[in-house]
């Protein structure tokens, strides 16, 4: 391990590149630009294999299917726009079971434009067939690309590794990233079964007849079901391996094991979160927090054990699904269908388009949960 004092993009790209990739192919966009600059500077000093430098965020997806196909361990990063534009062949990556880590630095969508931060651009590829992992800072995102890599290589299926944008790309503090040799004994090398050789030539992704497509698809969600089971797995041989793990894996559960109310969220603000847990608890308040880190596949058996038996839960998500429940409200409520105890689950909907949440809006948060009345509100 090396530690540094470093921005959170830096050491990201450096955990990038020493994960040995073949290729990485990028098109800079904010806030996601430094990841894509490190990795070219990389490249210019001959520490990386290849760098393309695309048009556009779609060539660079497609560039990174190639590449995968032909057996290379593939990355690229992204944010809002960059991901939209990604769409189409973010749907063929997936299909294709091409094993691409994504990095994304979570940025809000236009129209109007904003450059800020919320979790709208990988919140609406949660269908895609990607795997994503959400990450509370710099160190947790940097400690998860060998994971990613390592994952989507074991069950050939793309990871997304998400951070919030400027809060954790732009934060600068003490990291301690793997050095080369370390993830070396972490992460194999990758060696398809399958891939594109002039020597033995195959086709992928080819057309499929509607008798054939249905089976495809349901091939691709079983097996994304079967990831979560191997996400914690690898996350866990991590943790033995390297001194620092994130929960089960799957979720982070925070002073919650007892608690009467939780807050229930993902990235960034739960650092805050954990601020305003310790101030309730420290007045002798049995308030608790679950930090969701697993996205997709969503881990609903997770999900209901740690907010089994709660009063009160409230989620709070930087992202909204127009005309429908929140997605991550809607994901929990699902996961407490067969509830026993039938908490009262609140919904807020906040910091779209880089609005701050303070401890103080999280406290308020707490206060609301703890009333035992159900909240549906912008935040």
């Amino acid at each position: 391990m090396v530690r540094k004092t470093v921005e959170g993009s830096f050491a990201v790209a450096e955990a990038v590149k020493n994960c040995e990739v073949d290729v990485a192919a990028c098109y800079p966009i904010t806030p996601s630009t430094h990841v894509a600059e490190e990795l070219a500077s990389f490249y210019a000093n001959g520490e990386l294999k290849s760098f393309i430098a695309t048009e556009s965020e779609l060539s660079s997806m497609s560039a990174c299917i190639g590449a995968s196909a032909a057996g290379g361990r593939t990355v690229t990063a992204t944010s809002s726009q960059g991901l939209a534009l990604m769409h189409e062949a973010v749907f063929n990556a997936a299909g294709t079971r091409l094993p691409i880590v994504m990095i994304v630095g979570n940025r809000s969508l236009s129209a109007p434009l904003n450059i800020w931060n919320d979790w709208e651009d990988s919140i609406v590829e949660r269908d895609s067939g990607w795997i994503q992992i959400y990450c509370e800072n710099g160190q947790e995102a940097t400690d998860t690309v060998p994971q990613a890599f390592k994952l989507a290589e074991a069950v050939m299926l793309p990871v997304m590794v998400c951070f919030d944008g400027f809060y954790i790309t732009h934060a600068v503090e003490p990291i301690d990233t793997p050095t080369m040799e370390e993830v070396r004994k972490f992460l194999p090398p990758f060696n398809p079964a399958v891939k594109l050789d002039p020597k033995n030539p195959i086709s992928m992704g080819e057309y499929a007849l509607p008798a054939n497509y249905q089976a495809f698809r349901e091939d691709l969600q079983k097996d994304m079901l079967a990831s979560e089971k191997k996400a914690k797995e690898i996350h866990d041989e991590y943790a033995k391996m390297f001194g620092r793990g994130y929960g089960n894996g799957l979720l982070e559960e925070y002073k919650s094991q007892d608690a009467d109310y939780v807050f229930v969220s993902i990235g960034s603000v739960c650092g805050n979160a954990k601020e305003a847990v310790d101030m309730l608890r420290a007045k002798g308040e049995k308030a608790g927090l679950v930090r969701l880190r697993l996205f997709r596949p969503f881990p609903y058996e997770a999900v209901a054990k740690a907010l089994a038996g709660k009063k009160s839960i409230g989620i709070f998500e930087k992202a909204y699904s127009l005309g429908a429940l929140p997605p991550v409200y809607g994901e929990v409520c699902t996961a407490l269908t067969d509830s026993k105890t039938k908490p009262v689950v609140s919904s807020f909907v906040g910091g779209l388009g880089g609005k701050d949440v303070t401890v103080g809006h999280v406290l308020e948060l707490f206060a609301k949960i703890k009333q035992g009345k159900k909240f549906v509100e912008w935040v």
